[in-house]
């Protein structure tokens, strides 16, 4: 009898769970081409994405959380969707911006053939 209300106790948390996670369909990739209706996004297995947008897309940035702003071309994103036949649209749009390389700084003037730097010009 404990083991019976054990295993239904068990398999009630476990349906609630499953049940709690919804339908929605999640893209992860990189964003490769952006508009104002719809979103490319190459996911980690090299696949071509298509999600549509909507007024009722929101999007949250992982740097600025208040932020309202869409993702840009080569940031990475999550995208939760749901799908109505063929088509994905976004109801959520997590983001990260893509690691920006830093430019390097201008290399120094070479030294003359002395070995010294040669002194900055009079006026």
């Amino acid at each position: 009898m404990f083991l019976h209300m054990i295993l239904t106790f068990a398999f009630l948390i476990a349906s609630g769970t499953a049940l709690a996670h919804g339908t929605d369909q999640h893209v992860l990739g990189t964003v490769t081409a952006i508009d104002e209706t719809h979103m490319e996004i190459r996911t980690t297995r090299g696949a071509m994405v298509s999600v549509q947008l909507n007024k009722q897309t929101r999007f949250k940035s992982k740097r600025n959380p208040k932020s309202t702003e869409p993702p840009s071309v080569g940031d990475r994103v999550v995208v939760e969707a749901t799908k109505d036949d063929k088509t994905l649209t976004a109801t959520e749009v997590h983001y990260a911006a893509a690691s920006r390389v830093p430019q390097s700084a201008p290399s120094p003037a070479p030294p003359s053939a002395s070995g010294r730097p040669e002194p900055a010009p009079s006026q």
